[in-house]
């Protein structure tokens, strides 16, 4: 969740780590939303023309984005790690488990530790950036992507609906999610140089809402917030929540659309060597005679 958390924690880390344990045996097939950002992530490390010689993945799930990776994207060696000791396991050869709230790795450690679609299950994410950011050494490079607010906003509209009408109230169904306008600021407060943060919209099509519901427990995307009803949702509001989501959002086809907002965030470690900032006051040329003269 974007923003402090000194006391209160939001996910269930232990309902997160257990939801991905369970994804890791099919995640493969449920995984088209991390592989098209993972092609992404890459596609951003294309841009950027240095060498990394010991990078890190955080949040690997099934060492996914590692298969993405083209050789022009400088990585020398890639240190994949997860949560969820199913998904390490999964995840092929230099990968161990670590948890993304409590890091185990050494000051400037790594050039480059990218994370994909993962970091938006944190309880603390400034705490979090903080330790990414130490973790790097001088003028290291973060990459992220993780899930922005106004995801999944057609199902969470239609559950509401459907609970209130037959249960008359409604519960906490889907995850609290990071806001774009808070990103890059979050990246600055955590000590990062030239914070970047931009977004984009990405839609998969699905059969009906179960098939996305199969689809979000299959990448271990289900809902893990503290205080989620711990009792199935009933079938009356799941059918309704389907025959809504259909009547509202549905496609000519019978088909229905799910939204992902994925939030890009881009940092780098400070260094000497980057270009820094002048110092109020300390500008030779006035505002008024570049405007005349442009």
């Amino acid at each position: 969740m974007i923003g402090p958390s000194d006391s209160i924690d939001v996910f269930d880390r232990r309902q997160v780590r257990l939801h991905r344990d369970r994804a890791a045996p099919k995640f493969h097939e449920h995984d088209i939303l991390f592989r098209e950002v993972s092609k992404r992530l890459a596609d951003r490390l294309l841009d950027v023309k240095r060498k990394f010689p010991l990078a890190l993945d955080l949040g690997c799930h099934n060492g996914g984005f590692a298969t993405q990776l083209p050789k022009a994207s400088g990585i020398e060696v890639l240190i994949q790690s997860d949560f969820s000791p199913e998904m390490a396991r999964r995840a092929g050869a230099n990968t161990l488990v670590a948890d993304e709230e409590m890091l185990p790795f050494d000051k400037q450690t790594y050039n480059l530790i990218v994370s994909n679609l993962s970091l938006h299950w944190v309880n603390d994410l400034p705490g979090t950036l903080i330790q990414v950011r130490r973790a790097l050494k001088e003028d290291g490079l973060f990459v992220s992507a993780i899930l922005g607010s106004g995801t999944l906003r057609e199902l969470r509209e239609c559950l509401t609906t459907a609970e209130v009408e037959i249960n008359g109230g409604s519960g906490p169904r889907l995850s609290p999610l990071a806001e774009l306008g808070d990103a890059a600021a979050l990246l600055q407060r955590a000590g990062f140089s030239m914070p970047v943060a931009d977004g984009e919209t990405l839609k998969i099509t699905y059969t009906d809402v179960f098939q996305l519901f199969a689809d979000l427990r299959g990448m271990g995307e289900a809902n893990a917030v503290v205080t989620r009803r711990k009792t199935f949702t009933s079938r009356a509001v799941m059918f309704r929540a389907a025959a809504l989501y259909l009547e509202r959002f549905g496609d000519a086809d019978g088909t229905i659309p799910a939204t992902f907002k994925v939030i890009y965030l881009h940092g780098w470690s400070p260094h000497a060597s980057q270009q820094q900032a002048l110092a109020p006051g300390s500008a030779t040329t006035r505002l008024a005679n570049a405007l005349k003269n442009g």
